[in-house]
C-alpha cells in the first residue's frame, strides 16, 4: 500500500479511521474522524468517501458517518468469535433465565477483555459492560480469568502497570494481582467484589477449546448476593459450551 508523507501505509490510516468509532461514539462527521484519527482534513474526507463507497462506512441523511454493514458481514465470515458465541449463547440463556442478572462472554483481544455478548434483565444490578466494549484485564472478573491464563509475557506486561482503578475493589497492586492470578489458575474461578462498581460483584470461569482458555463466562451480581450458586451455574454452562466447541471443531 502507498505510504503517506509520515510513512504510514494506507491500511494503517484506514485502521486509525475505524478506531475512532466506539460503543459511546457510533456516529461522527468526517471532520470529527479526522481530528480523532490525527489525520489532515482532506485525507480524512477522502478516506471516509472511499470507505463509504466500499460499504465499510455508511452516511445518514445528515451526512454523518457510521460503521457499515459490510464491515460487520466480513468480520463474521469464518470468525472464531462467531463460532464461540454460537456455542455459548444457548447456555448463557439458561444461566440468565436462572439468575436474572447480567451474563457475559468475553475474549482476550489486544491486552484487553473484549465482550462478545451480554444478556441482561431489566431489574439487574448496575453494569457498565457493553457488547463490543472493552475493559482492562485486571479490572473485571472476566478479564482476571483471561489474564490468569494468558501468555506469561502478556501477564508480565500487565503486571508492570500502570494498574489503574476502575472501581473501588480493582486490584491496583502488582504483588496482590500476581497472587490473585495464581489463585485463579488453581481454583478455576473468580469472585471480584466491587472491581467495577461498588454495588456489584463479578464472578467468572474460563472456557477452554482444545485445552486452551479461549474465553471467560461471567455474571454480575448485587454485592450482597452469595456468589456460589452463580459459580455453580457458570461452571456447568462452561462444560456444556466446551462440549459444543469440541463437537463443532473444524
Amino acid at each position: 500500500m502507498a505510504n503517506s508523507a509520515s510513512g504510514e501505509s494506507m491500511i494503517e490510516r484506514v485502521v486509525r479511521v475505524l478506531d475512532t468509532f466506539g460503543a459511546d461514539r457510533t456516529v461522527q462527521t468526517a471532520s470529527d474522524i479526522g481530528r480523532r484519527a490525527g489525520l489532515p482534513s482532506a485525507t480524512a474526507h477522502r478516506l471516509v468517501d472511499e470507505l463509504v463507497r466500499a460499504g465499510m462506512l455508511e452516511r445518514d441523511e445528515e451526512h454523518r458517518v457510521r460503521l457499515g454493514l459490510r464491515l460487520w458481514e466480513l468480520a463474521l465470515r469464518g470468525s472464531t468469535a462467531l463460532r464461540l458465541r454460537q456455542a455459548a449463547l444457548p447456555h448463557m440463556e439458561a444461566v440468565q433465565a436462572e439468575l436474572r442478572e447480567h451474563t457475559q462472554l468475553a475474549v482476550l483481544e489486544r491486552d484487553e477483555a473484549l465482550f462478545l455478548e451480554r444478556l441482561s434483565h431489566p431489574d439487574a444490578v448496575s453494569n457498565i459492560t457493553r457488547v463490543a466494549g472493552r475493559l482492562p484485564l485486571h479490572a473485571s472478573s472476566s478479564g482476571l480469568v483471561l489474564l490468569a491464563h494468558a501468555d506469561p509475557a502478556l501477564r508480565e506486561r500487565v503486571l508492570a502497570g500502570p494498574l489503574g482503578a476502575v472501581g473501588p475493589g480493582t486490584i491496583t497492586d502488582a504483588r496482590a494481582l500476581r497472587r490473585a492470578l495464581t489463585e485463579i489458575r488453581r481454583t478455576g474461578e473468580v469472585v471480584a467484589r466491587g472491581s467495577i462498581e461498588a454495588v456489584s460483584t463479578g464472578v467468572a470461569v474460563p472456557i477452554r477449546d482444545a485445552g486452551e482458555v479461549v474465553a471467560a463466562l461471567s455474571v454480575v451480581l448485587p454485592r450482597e448476593v452469595d456468589p456460589q450458586p452463580a459459580l455453580t451455574q457458570l461452571q456447568a454452562a462452561a462444560r456444556a459450551i466446551e462440549a459444543e466447541l469440541r463437537r463443532t471443531r473444524p
